[in-house]
């Protein structure tokens, strides 16, 4: 009679399983943190402002420091996948993401669809993406996952998200970069310099501190808001307003519009918000 061996355990004890894992976390693509092995990154910001140009300096860095790839793959996933393979890619650039899909971006259920196809071509070539995205018209001070175009789904599949904007006209640096981690808190926002004729970034140091971001908004600045927006206007529509103009937060813009209500400063009709006549 023969002897069977036993099957091998698919349990493990926590104790097993913390022995297993690295003593430290593997190094990622772009330090720190902000694209780890196998991660996703979007990288977003207004039209012109150079988001391709940032990403295609990331690209040579990495090329030159590990061999990377920068791909131009066919439209279609399984496309993707298999030059992907071919190339051995470990991180590819979708540049921009419009491109490689026909879905309607503000539908959750299509764009659900499309973070799977990001999420298979991830794990079936293990290699880290890099994401260009578009950012919505008007966007707050302080959004920068959310900030991206289409529906919120997109702000559920990336590990990292890095928004660029352009600084305050009083520095001198041609862009402003700001992150948001899924699993770890941001870095501080960092300013950076363009060469034209290298069209090479490099550092300019951090961004002002938060502490010295205008808080306060002043009554003034909900009517200016208003008048910017023409005679009258919804209440979504005039809270966005103030908070680019300000730089405010969202409860304070809405703060903002109940005080100027009180005072009479502001007349809200039918939905509407407009001056008093």
């Amino acid at each position: 009679m023969k002897d069977t061996a036993s099957p091998k355990s698919t349990v493990v004890s926590l104790a097993q399983l913390l022995t297993e894992q690295p003593a430290s976390p593997p190094p990622g693509w772009i330090e720190p943190g902000l694209l780890p092995p196998q991660g996703i990154l979007f990288v977003g910001g207004e039209p012109k402002v150079g988001k391709s140009l940032l990403v295609a300096n990331l690209a040579l860095a990495l090329a030159t420091r590990a061999g990377g790839h920068l791909l131009s793959a066919p439209q279609g996933l399984n496309h993707f996948l298999n030059a992907a393979r071919e190339a051995a890619a470990e991180v590819i650039v979708l540049d921009p993401l419009y491109s490689t899909h026909d879905r309607d971006e503000n539908d959750t259920h299509s764009m659900a669809a499309l973070c799977q196809s990001l999420l298979r071509l991830r794990d079936g070539c293990k290699a880290a993406l890099i994401v260009v995205h578009h950012v919505r018209k008007s966007i707050g001070h302080r959004e920068i996952g959310s900030a991206f175009r289409g529906s919120s789904a997109l702000h559920a599949v990336g590990d990292s998200y890095l928004l660029l904007t352009r600084p305050s006209a009083n520095l001198a640096a041609a862009i402003e970069l700001r992150f948001q981690f899924r699993y770890a808190a941001p870095p501080p926002s960092r300013l950076l310099q363009l060469d034209p004729h290298t069209l090479w970034f490099s550092a300019a140091g951090l961004a002002p501190s938060k502490a010295a971001e205008r808080k306060k908004v002043e009554q003034q600045d909900v009517t200016q808001a208003l008048a910017g927006l023409g005679e009258q206007a919804r209440y979504n529509q005039l809270r966005q307003q103030v908070m680019d103009l300000t730089a405010c937060s969202k409860r304070t813009a809405q703060l903002a519009i109940h005080e100027a209500c009180q005072q009479g400063l502001l007349v809200q009709a039918d939905g509407q918000y407009r001056l008093p006549l």
